[in-house]
Parts: C-alpha cells; structure tokens; sequence
C-alpha cells in the first residue's frame, strides 16, 4: 500500500504542496483502531525509542543503586532543549555515577532552546556534550554499563551488554525477533532500530498497558517511566516544544514522544473511552519535522478526543507567513477517522 496524504499546505486557497505518510492507531488489546498509508513500512525509530532504551536501566536496578529521580529518569527518556535545568540534571546524573562529561559518546551540537543558543553565541560559550539533547539517555546508559560492570568506553556500541539488553528489551515490547531489527546508528552515536510503524504504535500501546506476560520488573520499569514522563514533561522536550507542550495540555493522559525524520510515536493512558489505553505511531513520508508533524498529531489527538477543540489551536493548523509576517497560507491535516471502541 502506498503512503496517502496526511497534510496538505495551501497559499490562499491552492495547494502548493502536501506531505504524506503512514499513520496507525492501536488498542493495548491489540486492536487496530484506525490506519493510514501502510503501517508495516519499517523505518528507523530514532528517538521516539527513548523510553525502551531507558527500560533496562530501571529493570537491572542502577536507578535505585545511583539514587536517580524522577527528573533524572525522564531526562533519560527525553530529547531536552539543553535549557539550564536539562544541563545541571544531566550532570548530577553523571556525578551520582562517578563520571563527568567527557565520559559521554553522544557528541556536542548547540542546545535546541534557540534563546539559550544565540545567549552562548553572543558570550562565546562552547556547547558541550552535556548540550546534547540525548545527553540525559546516555548518562542513563554510562550508569547501566558501570552497575552491570559492562565496558564504560564502548557503552555506546551494539556488541557492549547495555546495547544487546536495550534490542532485547525493543523486541520484546515490539513482538519483532532480535534478530530480525536492522540496526543503524543514531544522530548521537548510539544504535537505533528499524522496525514497522505498527509495530512503534504496539510497543507503545505496551508502554502505558503493559500485558499480562511481562515480568513484574518490566512492568514496574513500564509504570515508572510513564509516571516520570507525565510528572516531568518538560525533561522531555522543554520550553515551546511539542512533546512538552502535548503532554502538559493533555494533562496526564499522553505519554509524547518525537522522533527525528517525521516519526512520532505516543501511549495514550487507559480511561473509560480507551479502556486498554491506546499506542499512537505515523511517519512523515518526506521526513518533514517542522511543518507536518504538529498538526497531524494535534488533528489526530482531537479527533481522538484526547485534546479539546480549541488547545495549541496555533499550531494546527498551522499558519503560513510572507516575510513580513503577514498569515498567507496553512499546512492542515487532511484525513478524518471514525473512532471506534477500543
């Protein structure tokens, strides 16, 4: 099946442009409660897996042995902005392990917060390593490897343990064998996975329901990253970004998480509507994450009736500004479901 269109951008009243995808919705039954384009398409998780990479850290009891929090363990599960408080969490995680900054693999990019960037630029501060927005992710890796006595200086490579638990823990919660994931490496040097879209929205749907045949370990790592997510939304993402600003509006009924390339995936918390909960997964076809991605996910939410009519109404749909700000056009979602009972 091929992709369909899941927004379109319109100048006046023509569309100029659209973009397209997949998009699947689950029930934590395994039902398919609604589907767009082809779910099956594999592609790259990215970092919408953060909360599977962070699951063995919880599970092999290195948060309890380092004394992590709530904040740090979100962190770890979060794509920060490299704001203040993202930097000095990521340090006090590392500093609790023993290790500092230049224990990290990730690498250094400036911080995504863009007041917090031109603040540097300006003073000629140097981004480091702790500015990654997966800084938090790797601290949380460097404190699994050191409690299961794994190599500090490879933690990063798929042969280490820590990367071999995290694929077992990706497969488990995906239902796809080991061994059949592709495995490409991450923009911050970690490995990433390949797996279907459905497969995302299933693992997710896991996440905020976890089944019966998980073993009470995995499920308690499963309850307490949800609860660090809904209670820290900002270590997610941070100030204006899209993972922080869905979830604090949703008001903890949505476990948010973006990934690079147009992916995105999300639990929806079990409710009288939903009673199994919900897994959320879609992709933009042409890898936009700035113009598509928000309002697709902000239409989908309210069709779903997880978001009211009128919340982040500014971001969906979207306007279109000329160079003197005047509104010339919109990018809107282009798709309607029927909701059905989970």
């Amino acid at each position: 099946m091929e992709s369909e269109i899941l927004a379109k951008a319109i100048r006046g009243e023509i569309v100029e442009s659209v973009h397209r995808g997949h998009l699947i919705v689950v029930s934590g039954a395994g039902k398919t409660i609604y589907s767009l384009g082809n779910p099956e398409t594999v592609t790259f998780w990215r970092s919408s897996a953060k909360s599977f990479q962070a699951i063995p850290f919880l599970t092999s009891g290195a948060a309890e042995r380092f004394g992590f929090s709530e904040l740090e363990i979100a962190l770890a599960c979060g794509s920060h902005s490299g704001e203040a408080i993202h930097i000095e969490i990521a340090a006090k995680m590392l500093e609790k392990i023993g290790l500092g900054e230049a224990d990290l693999r990730c690498g250094t990019h400036p911080p995504f917060d863009e007041k917090r960037a031109a603040e540097m630029s300006r003073t000629g501060e140097q981004p480091t390593q702790l500015h990654n927005n997966c800084s938090g992710k790797h601290a949380a890796m460097l404190a699994y490897a050191k409690h299961a006595g794994a190599d500090l200086e490879t933690y990063e490579k798929m042969e280490n343990p820590v990367q071999q638990a995290i694929l077992d823990c990706v497969a488990e919660f995906s239902d796809i064998p080991k061994d059949r994931i592709k495995i490409g490496i991450d923009g911050c040097a970690a490995p990433n996975f390949a797996v279907p879209i459905s497969a995302m929205a299933k693992s997710f749907a896991r996440l905020v329901f976890p089944p019966k045949t998980f073993d009470d370990e995995t499920r308690e790592a499963c309850r307490r990253v949800v609860s660090a997510t809904l209670s820290c939304p900002e270590m997610i993402g941070g100030t204006d970004r899209l993972d922080t600003m869905i979830m604090q509006s949703a008001r903890g009924r949505i476990v948010s998480k973006i990934g690079a390339e147009g992916v995105y995936s999300a639990g929806v918390l079990p409710s009288p509507r939903w009673k199994t909960g919900l897994g959320i997964a879609f992709k933009i076809e042409d890898g936009d994450d700035k113009r598509a991605r928000a309002v697709v996910l902000i239409e989908l939410l309210k069709q779903l009736e997880i978001l009211d009519a009128e919340t982040l109404k500014d971001f969906s749909p979207l306007p279109i500004k000329n160079r003197r700000g005047d509104t010339v056009g919109r990018v809107v979602a282009d798709f309607q479901i029927e909701i059905a009972s989970s």
